[in-house]
């Protein structure tokens, strides 16, 4: 969307405002499919850089999502609208599987949102 949805950026920044994660939402974006629960920025964040610190391999990245760089969201703190969906316990919808089986960490612009519905799909696992 090249005007992002004024719902959607005020579901955004009631997730971001509340510090809630119990939004769930499924969006289209670039022909894929993410369906998952919506965390606000800082604890989306932290969460991620958890996983990293705990990585071998990939443990110096992990400062970048808890430094709070110039990436940051100002989320529902009044100053901008939130531009970016933070996804947890997320998938990626491919045919009737969910990617990965445990859920993911997604990060979504907004504006590259074609299609969104409240809840979660289902997937089944075989």
């Amino acid at each position: 969307m090249s005007n992002p949805d004024e719902l959607l950026v005020d579901i955004a920044g009631m997730v971001e405002s509340g510090q809630s994660n119990q939004m769930s939402l499924t969006v289209v974006t670039s022909g894929a499919v993410i369906t998952g629960r919506l965390a606000p920025e800082a604890v989306w964040r932290e969460r991620v850089s958890e996983v990293l610190t705990d990585s071998d391999r990939l443990g110096s990245f992990s400062g970048i999502f808890t430094g709070g760089g110039k990436g940051d969201d100002k989320g529902g703190g009044g100053l901008a609208p939130p531009t970016h969906l933070h996804f947890h316990v997320a998938r990626i919808l491919q045919g009737a599987v969910g990617i990965p089986e445990t859920g993911g960490m997604y990060r979504v612009a907004i504006q590259d949102v074609s299609a969104w519905t409240v809840g979660e799909f289902s997937y089944s696992d075989h």
